[in-house]
């Protein structure tokens, strides 16, 4: 068996991490692998001698142009096994397609209300919206993208934006998406300084260069959710924690602030993110869930590819009968078990 790893890199020009960690187990275990990259000559003859091909892409603009163009072709057309394949990916950062399709298949979402239509849009933010609502662009992690609306001017004015102008994904700090208090210091730093290297390098300096126009997306605002549970459920394994929301703000996301305490996670999120995995055929799946006026767990955002040391630092996982199995597992141990059907593969230690 030969494993195929897309050499892709993160917006700074560094490698990324979950690479690395792939490669790490496969080595522990003497499995063959090799970097692939489409500008390699023999990139294409390449393809049909691998068993598997991992193609990691985050919400990068230009991530998702590579992974739209190449996964799909592989995976359908080459016939080769793909992590993430389409069931798992098509709809990654993708708000609305994510809302069509658990809504579709009955799954609780946060109610949502998406138009393609600026008037039509005007007129419920006139007449029927109930405030405060949510704003969201369809794609954004961190909750960079998300903004709390208390009034119709608000609305309005957000509304006309993204039927004329649209809003550009690279300026969303300017735009007050994050309060500054926020930022970490350190991450910001490593930002503009992949920047300058970009430049200096003369690589594009705007990794996100996609602008968000001709639709508009807002969700019911859910009060009195001091933190989300976030629920990833990879084969059948569910890792469980709650992201506690900054303070003065409304979002979980991207706060940092997780609470891995086993005994307050609410284990119908838990059932339900298993429930829906297996039933959509999802390969991994992490899912955020906020509480309805009535306490009920209602989807608000599905992401097949987190940052891996949250999974890893859970203390153990649900299995699918909902037996709870203590130890420490990197997502990406559980990916190539899954995919190889190796459930021997040895976990070695990373540093990530």
């Amino acid at each position: 068996m030969t494993v195929g790893i897309y050499n892709i890199l993160d917006h700074n020009g560094f490698e990324l991490p979950v690479n690395r960690a792939y490669e790490a187990i496969l080595d522990a275990n003497g499995i063959p692998h090799r970097r692939v990259h489409v500008n390699d000559p023999n990139f294409w003859n390449v393809l049909p001698q691998l068993d598997l091909f991992i193609l990691r892409w985050v919400h990068e603009d230009s991530d998702r142009q590579l992974a739209h163009d190449l996964l799909p072709i592989i995976e359908h057309e080459y016939g080769v096994k793909c992590y993430p394949n389409q069931a798992t990916c098509s709809h990654y950062d993708d708000k609305i397609k994510q809302y069509l399709l658990l809504k579709k298949n009955g799954y609780p979402y946060v109610k949502s209300f998406i138009f393609w239509d600026r008037e039509k849009a005007l007129r419920w933010a006139d007449e029927e919206a109930e405030y405060p609502v949510v704003f969201k662009l369809r794609g954004g992690a961190g909750s960079t993208c998300v903004w709390l609306i208390h009034s119709a001017l608000a609305a309005k004015r957000l509304i006309r934006r993204m039927f004329h102008r649209g809003i550009h994904t690279d300026r969303l700090f300017s735009w007050g998406s994050v309060r500054l208090s926020h930022l970490k210091i350190k991450s910001e730093f490593r930002r503009l300084g992949g920047r300058v290297h970009r430049i200096m390098h003369q690589r594009d300096a705007t990794p996100f260069w996609r602008i968000h126009k001709n639709y508009t997306l807002f969700q019911k605002f859910l009060p009195n959710n001091a933190y989300d549970t976030r629920v990833t459920v990879i084969g059948g394994r569910a890792f469980a924690f709650r992201r506690l929301v900054r303070p003065n703000d409304f979002r979980a996301s991207g706060s940092g602030m997780i609470d891995y305490d086993l005994e307050k996670i609410d284990l119908r999120c838990v059932e339900l993110a298993q429930k829906i995995s297996r039933e959509m055929k999802f390969q991994c799946m992490a899912y955020d869930f906020l509480m309805d006026e009535d306490r009920n767990p209602q989807i608000c955002e599905i992401s097949y590819t987190f940052i891996s040391k949250a999974v890893r630092d859970c203390s153990g996982y649900w299995d699918e009968s909902m037996d709870f199995h203590e130890g420490h597992y990197w997502p990406e141990y559980f990916h190539l078990v899954d995919c190889m059907q190796r459930p021997d593969l040895k976990q070695p230690q990373i540093d990530y």
